[in-house]
Protein backbone atom coordinates (compact mmCIF):
# COMPACT_ATOMS: atom_id res chain seq x y z
CA UNK A 1 0.00 0.00 0.00
CA UNK A 2 1.45 3.40 -0.81
CA UNK A 3 2.15 5.84 2.38
CA UNK A 4 -0.25 8.71 1.79
CA UNK A 5 1.86 12.05 3.80
CA UNK A 6 0.19 15.05 4.04
CA UNK A 7 2.15 18.80 3.04
CA UNK A 8 2.80 19.10 6.86
CA UNK A 9 5.02 15.78 6.56
CA UNK A 10 6.45 15.62 3.31
CA UNK A 11 9.63 17.23 3.90
CA UNK A 12 9.68 18.49 -0.54
CA UNK A 13 7.40 18.09 -3.06
CA UNK A 14 9.78 18.60 -5.92
CA UNK A 15 10.32 15.27 -6.55
CA UNK A 16 6.98 14.33 -6.52
CA UNK A 17 6.81 15.71 -10.01
CA UNK A 18 9.33 15.91 -12.83
CA UNK A 19 10.16 16.37 -16.27
CA UNK A 20 12.26 13.52 -18.79
CA UNK A 21 13.83 13.60 -21.51
CA UNK A 22 13.99 10.74 -24.04
CA UNK A 23 15.53 8.94 -27.34
CA UNK A 24 14.09 6.91 -29.44
CA UNK A 25 17.36 5.97 -31.57
CA UNK A 26 17.18 3.47 -34.78
CA UNK A 27 20.07 2.02 -36.82
CA UNK A 28 20.00 1.50 -40.00
CA UNK A 29 18.93 -2.36 -39.63
CA UNK A 30 15.48 -0.84 -37.69
CA UNK A 31 17.35 -1.74 -34.16
CA UNK A 32 16.01 0.04 -31.43
CA UNK A 33 18.59 1.45 -28.47
CA UNK A 34 17.58 0.23 -24.83
CA UNK A 35 19.44 0.32 -21.41
CA UNK A 36 18.93 -1.36 -19.01
CA UNK A 37 18.27 -0.80 -15.10
CA UNK A 38 20.59 -1.57 -12.48
CA UNK A 39 20.36 -2.97 -9.29
CA UNK A 40 20.76 0.72 -7.66
CA UNK A 41 17.66 1.41 -9.99
CA UNK A 42 14.13 1.54 -8.57
CA UNK A 43 13.18 -1.15 -11.24
CA UNK A 44 16.73 -3.79 -11.52
CA UNK A 45 16.59 -5.35 -14.86
CA UNK A 46 13.66 -3.52 -16.59
CA UNK A 47 14.86 -2.10 -19.90
CA UNK A 48 13.29 1.98 -21.10
CA UNK A 49 14.70 4.61 -23.74
CA UNK A 50 17.77 6.28 -22.69
CA UNK A 51 17.31 9.43 -21.16
CA UNK A 52 16.79 11.07 -17.86
CA UNK A 53 15.46 14.19 -15.71
CA UNK A 54 15.44 17.43 -16.99
CA UNK A 55 17.71 19.71 -14.80
CA UNK A 56 16.19 23.66 -14.09
CA UNK A 57 16.46 25.88 -17.03
CA UNK A 58 17.85 22.86 -19.46
CA UNK A 59 16.56 22.60 -22.79
CA UNK A 60 15.09 19.03 -22.89
CA UNK A 61 16.89 18.85 -26.14
CA UNK A 62 20.03 19.23 -24.46
CA UNK A 63 18.80 16.47 -21.53
CA UNK A 64 18.18 14.06 -24.06
CA UNK A 65 21.71 14.45 -25.88
CA UNK A 66 23.62 14.61 -22.59
CA UNK A 67 21.17 11.66 -20.71
CA UNK A 68 21.96 9.19 -23.95
CA UNK A 69 25.40 10.61 -23.87
CA UNK A 70 26.04 9.00 -20.38
CA UNK A 71 23.91 6.10 -20.61
CA UNK A 72 25.38 4.67 -23.66
CA UNK A 73 28.74 6.78 -24.74
CA UNK A 74 26.79 7.23 -28.04
CA UNK A 75 26.53 10.75 -29.24
CA UNK A 76 22.84 11.25 -30.55
CA UNK A 77 21.55 13.86 -32.73
CA UNK A 78 17.90 14.65 -32.36
CA UNK A 79 15.81 14.76 -35.33
CA UNK A 80 12.27 15.16 -34.58
CA UNK A 81 9.92 14.78 -31.06
CA UNK A 82 8.46 11.68 -31.00
CA UNK A 83 5.65 11.52 -28.13
CA UNK A 84 5.02 13.73 -25.08
CA UNK A 85 3.39 11.33 -22.33
CA UNK A 86 2.33 11.85 -18.74
CA UNK A 87 2.57 8.34 -15.97
CA UNK A 88 2.88 8.37 -12.79
CA UNK A 89 4.90 5.89 -10.55
CA UNK A 90 4.46 4.61 -6.69
CA UNK A 91 7.35 4.10 -4.51
CA UNK A 92 5.93 2.84 -1.04
CA UNK A 93 9.58 2.59 0.24
CA UNK A 94 9.71 6.21 0.04
CA UNK A 95 6.04 6.99 0.76
CA UNK A 96 5.21 9.01 -2.42
CA UNK A 97 4.16 9.19 -5.77
CA UNK A 98 5.83 10.31 -8.93
CA UNK A 99 4.35 11.85 -11.90
CA UNK A 100 6.44 12.61 -15.02
CA UNK A 101 6.43 14.43 -17.91
CA UNK A 102 8.12 12.38 -20.70
CA UNK A 103 9.50 14.09 -24.16
CA UNK A 104 10.16 11.34 -26.37
CA UNK A 105 12.34 12.49 -29.24
CA UNK A 106 13.55 10.90 -32.50
CA UNK A 107 17.13 10.58 -32.66
CA UNK A 108 19.92 9.17 -34.72
CA UNK A 109 23.67 8.04 -33.94
CA UNK A 110 26.45 11.07 -34.57
CA UNK A 111 28.74 8.62 -33.38
CA UNK A 112 31.12 6.72 -30.23
CA UNK A 113 31.04 3.42 -28.68
CA UNK A 114 28.26 1.52 -26.83
CA UNK A 115 29.49 0.71 -22.83
CA UNK A 116 28.77 -0.81 -19.60
CA UNK A 117 28.77 1.26 -16.88
CA UNK A 118 29.86 -0.01 -13.11
CA UNK A 119 27.60 0.97 -10.27
CA UNK A 120 25.51 3.21 -11.87
CA UNK A 121 21.62 3.22 -12.39
CA UNK A 122 21.91 1.88 -15.78
CA UNK A 123 24.41 -0.57 -16.81
CA UNK A 124 24.14 -1.78 -20.34
CA UNK A 125 23.24 -0.26 -22.88
CA UNK A 126 22.44 -2.75 -26.48
CA UNK A 127 20.68 -2.59 -29.66
CA UNK A 128 17.78 -4.64 -30.06
CA UNK A 129 15.05 -5.47 -33.03
CA UNK A 130 11.38 -4.90 -32.09
CA UNK A 131 10.80 -8.27 -31.69
CA UNK A 132 13.29 -8.79 -29.34
CA UNK A 133 11.76 -5.54 -27.21
CA UNK A 134 8.87 -7.68 -26.76
CA UNK A 135 10.63 -10.09 -24.84
CA UNK A 136 12.12 -7.74 -22.45
CA UNK A 137 10.82 -6.43 -19.14
CA UNK A 138 9.64 -2.64 -20.52
CA UNK A 139 9.34 0.05 -18.44
CA UNK A 140 5.73 0.82 -19.32
CA UNK A 141 6.23 4.64 -20.89
CA UNK A 142 9.30 2.59 -23.13
CA UNK A 143 6.81 0.32 -24.49
CA UNK A 144 4.07 2.63 -25.26
CA UNK A 145 6.71 4.81 -27.07
CA UNK A 146 7.73 1.84 -28.96
CA UNK A 147 4.17 0.79 -29.95
CA UNK A 148 4.67 -2.72 -27.90
CA UNK A 149 2.19 -3.60 -25.61
CA UNK A 150 2.54 -2.10 -22.29
CA UNK A 151 4.71 -3.63 -19.46
CA UNK A 152 3.71 -4.20 -15.39
CA UNK A 153 7.13 -3.39 -14.29
CA UNK A 154 6.62 0.09 -12.58
CA UNK A 155 4.29 -0.01 -9.66
CA UNK A 156 1.06 2.27 -10.22
CA UNK A 157 -0.89 4.27 -7.89
CA UNK A 158 -4.32 2.99 -6.99
CA UNK A 159 -5.06 7.20 -6.72
CA UNK A 160 -4.41 10.30 -8.26
CA UNK A 161 -2.80 12.22 -4.94
CA UNK A 162 -3.57 15.61 -4.80
CA UNK A 163 -0.48 17.64 -5.65
CA UNK A 164 -0.13 21.45 -6.79
CA UNK A 165 1.08 21.55 -10.78
CA UNK A 166 4.15 23.40 -9.35
CA UNK A 167 5.93 23.33 -6.29
CA UNK A 168 8.21 26.35 -5.53
CA UNK A 169 11.40 25.31 -3.13
CA UNK A 170 14.61 27.36 -2.54
CA UNK A 171 17.67 26.56 -4.85
CA UNK A 172 21.33 26.49 -4.02
CA UNK A 173 21.19 30.29 -4.17
CA UNK A 174 18.30 30.79 -1.45
CA UNK A 175 15.94 32.24 -4.54
CA UNK A 176 12.93 30.15 -4.77
CA UNK A 177 12.75 27.75 -8.14
CA UNK A 178 9.94 26.09 -10.02
CA UNK A 179 9.87 23.72 -12.42
CA UNK A 180 6.50 23.06 -14.24
CA UNK A 181 5.40 21.71 -17.44
CA UNK A 182 2.29 22.93 -19.49
CA UNK A 183 0.01 22.23 -22.80
CA UNK A 184 -0.71 24.92 -25.12
CA UNK A 185 -3.53 25.34 -27.90
CA UNK A 186 -3.23 26.87 -31.06
CA UNK A 187 -6.83 26.63 -31.58
CA UNK A 188 -8.35 27.48 -35.00
CA UNK A 189 -12.28 27.53 -35.97
CA UNK A 190 -13.20 26.67 -39.67
CA UNK A 191 -13.62 30.37 -40.58
CA UNK A 192 -9.64 30.45 -39.67
CA UNK A 193 -9.77 32.06 -36.72
CA UNK A 194 -7.71 31.63 -34.11
CA UNK A 195 -8.38 31.73 -30.13
CA UNK A 196 -6.63 33.95 -27.86
CA UNK A 197 -6.68 34.53 -23.90
CA UNK A 198 -5.27 37.78 -22.03
CA UNK A 199 -3.16 37.59 -19.04
CA UNK A 200 -5.21 38.36 -16.03
CA UNK A 201 -3.41 41.46 -13.71
CA UNK A 202 -0.89 40.12 -11.72
CA UNK A 203 0.70 37.57 -13.66
CA UNK A 204 4.05 37.37 -15.44
CA UNK A 205 3.03 39.13 -18.79
CA UNK A 206 -0.47 41.06 -17.40
CA UNK A 207 -2.27 42.45 -20.07
CA UNK A 208 -0.74 40.62 -22.98
CA UNK A 209 -2.86 37.96 -25.26
CA UNK A 210 -1.53 34.64 -25.00
CA UNK A 211 -2.80 31.16 -26.01
CA UNK A 212 -5.44 29.31 -24.25
CA UNK A 213 -3.73 26.22 -21.95
CA UNK A 214 -1.51 25.94 -19.20
CA UNK A 215 -0.14 23.73 -16.15
CA UNK A 216 -0.72 20.19 -15.95
CA UNK A 217 -2.52 18.39 -13.27
CA UNK A 218 -1.08 15.80 -11.68
CA UNK A 219 -1.68 12.81 -13.33
CA UNK A 220 -3.33 14.50 -16.16
CA UNK A 221 -1.82 13.86 -19.66
CA UNK A 222 -1.12 16.48 -21.26
CA UNK A 223 -3.14 16.77 -24.19
CA UNK A 224 -6.63 16.02 -21.90
CA UNK A 225 -4.72 18.73 -19.52
CA UNK A 226 -5.31 21.36 -22.67
CA UNK A 227 -8.80 20.27 -23.81
CA UNK A 228 -9.52 20.53 -20.12
CA UNK A 229 -8.03 24.05 -19.86
CA UNK A 230 -9.65 25.16 -23.06
CA UNK A 231 -13.12 24.48 -21.36
CA UNK A 232 -12.31 26.56 -18.32
CA UNK A 233 -10.32 29.39 -19.93
CA UNK A 234 -12.87 29.84 -22.89
CA UNK A 235 -15.64 27.81 -23.04
CA UNK A 236 -14.88 26.21 -26.26
CA UNK A 237 -14.70 22.21 -26.92
CA UNK A 238 -11.78 21.68 -28.61
CA UNK A 239 -10.18 18.34 -30.85
CA UNK A 240 -6.71 17.65 -30.54
CA UNK A 241 -5.37 17.15 -34.56
CA UNK A 242 -1.50 17.31 -34.02
CA UNK A 243 1.25 17.41 -31.59
CA UNK A 244 3.17 20.92 -32.80
CA UNK A 245 6.17 20.71 -30.86
CA UNK A 246 7.64 21.66 -27.06
CA UNK A 247 9.71 24.86 -26.12
CA UNK A 248 11.39 25.61 -22.64
CA UNK A 249 11.63 28.60 -21.19
CA UNK A 250 13.20 30.33 -18.31
CA UNK A 251 12.97 33.32 -16.37
CA UNK A 252 15.34 33.75 -13.78
CA UNK A 253 13.26 36.13 -11.44
CA UNK A 254 9.56 36.10 -12.81
CA UNK A 255 6.63 38.11 -10.52
CA UNK A 256 3.22 36.88 -9.72
CA UNK A 257 0.65 36.19 -7.54
CA UNK A 258 3.39 34.76 -4.82
CA UNK A 259 4.79 37.96 -4.35
CA UNK A 260 8.17 37.01 -4.51
CA UNK A 261 10.79 36.58 -7.46
CA UNK A 262 10.94 32.83 -8.57
CA UNK A 263 13.45 31.25 -10.79
CA UNK A 264 10.85 29.82 -13.14
CA UNK A 265 11.54 27.05 -15.87
CA UNK A 266 8.52 26.00 -18.09
CA UNK A 267 8.47 23.51 -20.39
CA UNK A 268 5.42 23.98 -22.38
CA UNK A 269 3.84 21.42 -25.03
CA UNK A 270 2.09 22.56 -27.92
CA UNK A 271 -0.67 21.26 -29.77
CA UNK A 272 -2.45 22.28 -32.96
CA UNK A 273 -6.32 21.83 -32.01
CA UNK A 274 -9.40 22.46 -34.09
CA UNK A 275 -12.93 24.06 -32.11
CA UNK A 276 -15.46 22.76 -34.97
CA UNK A 277 -18.43 24.46 -33.13
CA UNK A 278 -17.05 27.82 -32.25
CA UNK A 279 -18.74 29.79 -29.32
CA UNK A 280 -18.73 33.22 -27.94
CA UNK A 281 -15.70 32.87 -25.16
CA UNK A 282 -16.76 32.73 -22.15
CA UNK A 283 -13.69 32.87 -19.16
CA UNK A 284 -14.81 30.00 -16.46
CA UNK A 285 -12.02 30.81 -14.27
CA UNK A 286 -12.75 33.69 -13.00
CA UNK A 287 -9.97 35.13 -10.62
CA UNK A 288 -7.61 32.92 -12.35
CA UNK A 289 -4.59 33.70 -14.66
CA UNK A 290 -6.79 34.60 -17.79
CA UNK A 291 -9.20 37.77 -17.73
CA UNK A 292 -10.57 37.36 -21.17
CA UNK A 293 -10.71 35.10 -24.44
CA UNK A 294 -11.40 36.26 -27.84
CA UNK A 295 -11.72 35.05 -31.15
CA UNK A 296 -9.01 36.53 -33.75
CA UNK A 297 -8.93 36.54 -37.50
CA UNK A 298 -5.52 36.06 -38.91
CA UNK A 299 -5.56 39.73 -39.89
CA UNK A 300 -6.50 41.19 -37.15
CA UNK A 301 -4.32 38.64 -35.03
CA UNK A 302 -1.26 39.41 -37.54
CA UNK A 303 -1.99 43.07 -36.86
CA UNK A 304 -1.64 43.36 -33.02
CA UNK A 305 1.77 45.45 -32.02
CA UNK A 306 4.24 42.92 -30.98
CA UNK A 307 4.50 44.11 -27.15
CA UNK A 308 0.99 42.84 -26.83
CA UNK A 309 1.00 39.25 -27.10
CA UNK A 310 3.73 37.11 -25.24
CA UNK A 311 6.54 35.84 -27.41
CA UNK A 312 5.64 32.08 -27.48
CA UNK A 313 2.51 33.47 -28.84
CA UNK A 314 4.04 35.35 -31.65
CA UNK A 315 5.81 32.32 -32.33
CA UNK A 316 3.03 30.23 -32.58
CA UNK A 317 0.95 33.19 -34.85
CA UNK A 318 4.30 32.96 -37.34
CA UNK A 319 3.65 28.79 -37.59
CA UNK A 320 -0.04 29.09 -37.79
CA UNK A 321 -0.27 31.56 -40.43
CA UNK A 322 3.11 31.41 -42.37
CA UNK A 323 1.25 32.52 -45.73
CA UNK A 324 1.03 36.35 -44.18
CA UNK A 325 4.15 36.76 -44.36
CA UNK A 326 5.91 38.99 -41.81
Amino acid sequence: MIREESPSVTPALEPLRRIAAYAVCTDGSGRVLLVRASTRSGTPGAWSLPGGAVDHGEDPNHTVVRESAAETGLSITVTGLHDVLADMRALPHRGVTIHTDRLIYAASVRGGTLLDRVGQPTDLARWHTLDEAKGLPLRPFTATALGLPPGSIDLRPDETPDFPSFYAAPGPDGLHRAQRFAAYAVATDPAGRMLMTRVAPGYPGAGCWHLPGGGTDFGEQPGEALLRELVEETGQTGRLVALLGVASHRDAASLGPEGYPIDWHGVRAFYRVAVDDPADPRVGDVGGSTDEARWFPADELRALPPASITEVTADAVRAAFPEQGD
